[in-house]
């Protein structure tokens, strides 16, 4: 164990040293592969996506996911560490994507490797290391998941502490346009967009859906760009509105747009559907077996490549969500270490 944990962590030194941003992650590909090879373990490539299944796979039994991603968002102009320098100072492992998610995807390799050549276990293993996870594209796992085996429960490593995030918030961003009519600001004119815009804010601020959910809450609706007029002294014929809408479990997205298009008082137009929440039963024998050990369970607010999966999954990993995307991200190393540990524990009591 102390010897798969120091190779786990290692790897994530590895990582941090090789810039893997969305669409760029070729190198950490590579270096994610040799950790197969070094291991004896099989595996595909897609891409910048590698997975690989447990030795006993079979095709009768259920399959059990681990996925997390290797690609980062670029280092931020706060910075005062290299952000590529895999550096550890008072127990912290600094570097870009050390907690958003190298440690978990770390992690989950170790647990996948531990459990690679089990006999006989109860749940076929695939462990999953995406690409494009921070940009939710076409080759991340959403793209992967036609080439992978038909998947019947996950976890989705990302920073939650190595609580149970049991249920995540689904994402709606909408182009919404207020029209009026177009006119020179020296004449008259009643149906100036902008004189509109007062109105249209206070419905979004006061509009509200029935169903609420036990751990995510209300859907969350929130304007977040404003656009309209070139010249002083034109009237513009419209006013253009961002509109992002974290969408709880109790809807789908597709239910949700036809609300919003429907009700909202200006043009909705959502940009994408497919980006759904996730949730896990509390009853789901992995769900009650991270209780078993102690974990909480809780919503997460923040999207991941759960959206992509349409089975139950739950979000697990080590690390501080507020962490993510910082300046000098870091992770403690004895996140990683309890990690692999708390994992492997869970899928003993499942496995």
């Amino acid at each position: 164990m102390n010897e798969l944990t120091a190779a786990a962590i290692d790897l994530l030194k590895d990582l941090i040293a090789t810039p893997s941003f969305s669409k760029e992650e070729n190198k950490t590909a590579d270096r994610i592969g040799e950790w197969f090879d070094d291991h004896q373990i099989p595996y595909q490539r897609r891409g910048n996506n590698l997975w690989a299944k447990n030795k006993a796979f079979d095709p009768q039994k259920p399959t059990l996911l681990l996925n997390s991603h290797h690609d980062t968002v670029k280092p931020n102009t706060a910075y005062t560490n290299d952000p590529f320098e895999p550096k550890i100072e008072n127990g912290k492992l600094y570097g870009l994507g050390s907690n958003d998610a190298g440690g978990a995807l770390v992690s989950l390799i170790a647990l996948f490797t531990n459990f690679y050549d089990v006999e006989d276990p109860k749940y076929n293993l695939v462990m999953a290391a995406s690409a494009e996870e921070e940009i939710a594209g076409q080759d991340s796992l959403r793209g992967l998941l036609s080439e992978l085996p038909k998947i019947d429960v996950a976890i989705v490593g990302e920073p939650t502490e190595m609580h149970l995030a049991v249920a995540e918030k689904g994402l709606l961003v909408f182009d919404a346009v207020i029209k009026g009519t177009p006119g020179h600001a020296a004449h008259p004119n009643d149906d100036n967009p902008i004189m509109k815009l007062p109105k249209v804010l206070e419905w979004f601020q006061n509009f509200s859906l029935e169903k609420q959910s036990d751990f995510l809450g209300e859907v969350k609706i929130t304007v977040t760009q404003v656009n309209a007029g070139k010249e002083h002294n034109v009237i513009p014929a419209s006013v253009n509105l961002v509109v992002d809408v974290r969408v709880n479990d109790q809807y789908s997205n597709e239910e949700l747009a036809k609300i919003l298009t429907e009700a909202a008082p200006c043009e909705m137009t959502p940009r994408s559907l497919h980006l759904n929440s996730s949730s896990i039963g509390m009853d789901h024998e992995l769900v009650q077996a991270g209780i078993a050990l102690g974990r909480k369970t809780y919503g997460s607010p923040t999207l991941s490549d759960q959206a992509a999966l349409e089975c139950p999954s739950l979000k697990m990993g080590p690390g501080l969500s507020t962490r993510s995307h910082s300046a000098n991200e870091f992770i403690f190393v004895h996140e990683i270490e309890e990690a692999i540990e708390i994992y492997i524990q869970l899928l003993k009591k499942i496995l």
